[in-house]
């Protein structure tokens, strides 16, 4: 019996004249030998479900293998890429069938359709990236000879186009979360950098805003704002929103001259006006002409002793 896991002697009228750009747009997605994912082992099942075939896979075709991000039917998790059928599918445009693999002669000595798996048919419908480019199968198989209807093959492309969508919905996470943490190592950079030369002093931080760092002077700044994984910077000039959290930007302000007066806000001592029952009443900052309304930033009753305090109003 051949084993499945030792490649054999390579079939060189395989490979594709654009095999390197395509092996590289496959790393691309960072998905090779990463766990199961909920979204890709439900669409393996419904695509052995329309089939009605007792095996599916997720294939994807990497330099000397055929991995299987998802499975249904089977518990290999990979077999050597000249033993796949799905090197061989992979070639065409549309859905791939192989009514029955002993009656064709690329296949019938197969250690597949001669192991113990015993594979009598396989169909498989391509996974193109947005390159163009294939980079592997979505594709089902049994134990004996049959074909698919044409809603059947229908339903496969339906779900290999499917499984391209959430491979880019992933590929484009994992950038942008590379992204984010590059973002957040250049602010720290910037900020940290200020520190030293002006330790204790904190006139400027540097924030994030879409894909740029803004440089804000503290002097400019009225309040801030909690909303989620961003905050709104009230200036006297404008209000900008930026990528943060409270917890990243309170260290950077010069607690002489600021303190949290609720969860969601921070506001500059001096442009406090007023103490309400629950509220503090802020100067706009505007020149008086403009006719702008105080800004009322409700207190946290957690904070609001803390804020007497340092107003020495107890």
């Amino acid at each position: 019996m051949k084993d499945l896991t030792t490649p054999t002697q390579e079939f060189p009228s395989l490979h594709q004249a654009n095999e390197p750009e395509r092996l590289e747009v496959l790393h691309s997605y960072n998905i090779l030998d990463t766990n199961p994912e909920q979204a890709f082992s439900e669409l393996a099942q419904l695509a052995s479900f329309i089939c009605g075939t007792p095996m599916a896979l997720m294939s994807l075709v990497d330099e000397e293998r055929q991995w299987f991000k998802a499975r249904v039917g089977l518990d290999m998790q990979q077999t050597p890429r000249e033993h796949g059928f799905c090197w061989h599918a992979m070639h065409v445009a549309n859905v791939y069938e192989i009514p029955d693999t002993t009656l064709d002669a690329r296949f019938a000595d197969n250690p597949l359709t001669t192991g113990p798996l015993r594979i009598r048919f396989y169909a498989g419908a391509p996974l193109l990236s947005s390159e163009g480019l294939t980079l592997g199968m979505l594709c089902v198989l049994d134990t004996v000879p049959r074909r698919l209807s044409s809603d059947q093959r229908e339903g496969l492309c339906v779900l290999a186009r499917q499984v391209t969508a959430q491979l880019e919905l992933r590929r484009m996470r994992l950038q942008l979360e590379d992204e984010r943490q590059r973002m957040e190592g250049v602010l720290r950079m910037a900020n940290n950098a200020g520190e030293e030369l002006h330790p204790g002093n904190c006139n400027e931080i540097f924030v994030k805003q879409d894909q740029r760092l803004v440089r804000v002077a503290t002097a400019d700044l009225h309040y801030l704002e909690a909303l989620g994984d961003y905050v709104n910077l009230h200036t006297t000039h404008e209000r900008l929103t930026v990528y943060g959290t409270m917890k990243d930007l309170e260290p950077k302000l010069p607690s002489r001259d600021f303190i949290r007066v609720h969860r969601k806000y921070i506001v500059r001592l001096d442009c406090i006006s007023a103490i309400e029952t629950d509220a503090a009443v802020l100067d706009s900052g505007l020149p008086t002409a403009t006719n702008r309304a105080p800004v009322r930033v409700p207190i946290g009753s957690s904070y609001k002793a803390g804020l007497l305090a340092r107003l020495n109003m107890i």
